[in-house]
Parts: C-alpha cells; structure tokens; sequence
C-alpha cells in the first residue's frame, strides 16, 4: 500500500478482513497436517532423488519444508501443524512473482497474498502452502513480465493487452505439480485460499476435491487498481474489493 495507506483505507481493510474470514460450512474441522520423516501414508507422485524435506524455521513459526523437482521446475511446499488431517486441509497454491514476493511490487497483490496466506495458516494452526516456480508473469518469465510493464507505464495497456500486444499468452500457467504435490502429501481434499477459478478447475481436474474456497483478498491501492480490475473483468477472479475501492476513492486518488 502507499505510505498512507492505513489511513486512506481503513474501512476497506476491515471489510477485506471479513470477508478472508469468511468460514464455509465445513469449517469447523480444520484442515492440519505434518509431513512426518519416514511416512508412507503419502501417495508416491515423485520419484526419491525429486523430493528433500526438513524444518524451516521462520519468522511465523517452524514448518516443514518440502522441495520437489517436477517438469524443469523446483516447487516447495511449506506444511504447518501436528496433526494428520487429510481432508479439507487450508491450502494456498501460490505462484512465483519474485517482483511482488521478494521486493514487494504494488502494481500486483502477491506479496501482499503470500503474507496473509502464511499468516491464515498459522492463525488456523494448520495447513499447506504451496510456492509453483515458473509461474512469473502467468508463466511468460521474468524478462517478458518486466517488458509487459514498461507498456503499461508508457502505453497504459492492462495486464492483458501488454502481453498480447509483444505476441504473449495471457496464462500458461500448470497447476498440475500443486496436484502432485498434494498427493505425494496425503491429501485427499482442500480448502483453497483462491480467487482464481482456474485452480479450482486444475486441482479437480487432477483428483483434488476443492471443498471449499476461501476468498483471500488483498486490499487494493492506486498502483494495482488496474490490475485487478482487469484480472476481475478479463480473467474472471472474484474480488469484490475493486468496487469498495471505487465507490470510496476520491477521483484524483
């Protein structure tokens, strides 16, 4: 957000807030899970020599790193919680956007998602991260991100006309390793932090029950107010926050 973000948008930070703890019906059972050292109750989706695990202690607290090799592309999944509930896990699949993630670009929400995926699961005290490398820029790649954003400064072309225009798919991304990964796991079904229908039709697609979804908002800020306006238009995300945005914003904003 901007420097005076906070104050700026209060009232849509708390109903952005409300609505991340929206609880669907099954919600009551938690979804929390432990990869355990030496568990066979996982499914075998990846080969030995494609999978290391250890503890990763961080600022939230420790889990349980899982790095997996698959398709060119290193994932790791980040498993919080003691116990070995398989059904309706909290799981955010999340994709790589090192400008948001790592430097904390406003002009997306990522990192701003990445965060409050984190912080959900540990509040809950249970769940899955997942991180899906190769995923920068919907999967066109880092140097192709950054040339799509200099026509949206200078052209101010959307996230999607900016890629189309350099002859760019709009979205190639593969959630088929979040599947996998889910499965080497144990996990027979999910409650995804998402506003993405895509994924809920990927994971499905590939034997993941999707129990419910968890609406993860971020709440918006004048950088990325385009952004997700086209994502909501053009892509067919659910984020309700970009009307709240509007209706509050003064014009010159």
């Amino acid at each position: 957000m901007v420097a005076n973000g906070d104050a700026e948008q209060g009232d849509l930070r708390r109903w952005c807030e409300l609505r991340c703890e929206y609880r669907p019906e099954r919600s009551e059972r938690l979804g929390r899970c432990r990869v355990r050292r030496g568990s066979r109750m996982r499914e075998e989706a990846f080969n030995d020599g494609d999978v290391a695990e250890s503890d990763l202690v961080t600022r939230r607290g420790t889990f349980r790193a899982v790095a997996f090799r698959a398709d060119g592309h290193e994932h790791m999944a980040l498993v919080y919680g003691a116990t070995d509930v398989r059904e309706d896990v909290l799981v955010r699949v999340h994709s790589e956007c090192m400008t948001g993630d790592i430097f904390g670009a406003m002009r997306c929400e990522c990192g701003d998602q990445l965060d409050a995926a984190l912080d959900r699961i540990v509040t809950e005290g249970g769940g899955i991260l997942i991180y899906l490398r190769g995923h920068e820029g919907r999967g066109i790649g880092l140097v192709d991100k950054v040339r799509t954003h200099v026509l949206q400064d200078e052209e101010g072309l959307d996230t999607l006309d900016s890629a189309t225009t350099l002859g760019l798919p709009v979205d190639v991304r593969d959630y088929s390793p979040a599947a996998r990964i889910l499965k080497h796991l144990g996990v027979t079904s999910v409650r995804l932090l998402s506003n993405n229908p895509d994924k809920i039709a990927a994971l499905t697609a590939r034997g993941i029950e999707v129990s419910a979804r968890v609406p993860h908002l971020a709440p918006p800020n004048r950088h990325n107010i385009g952004y997700l306006t086209a994502k909501r238009d053009r892509l067919g995300h659910d984020l309700p926050q970009v009307d709240v945005f509007a209706a509050d914003s003064p014009a010159d904003r």
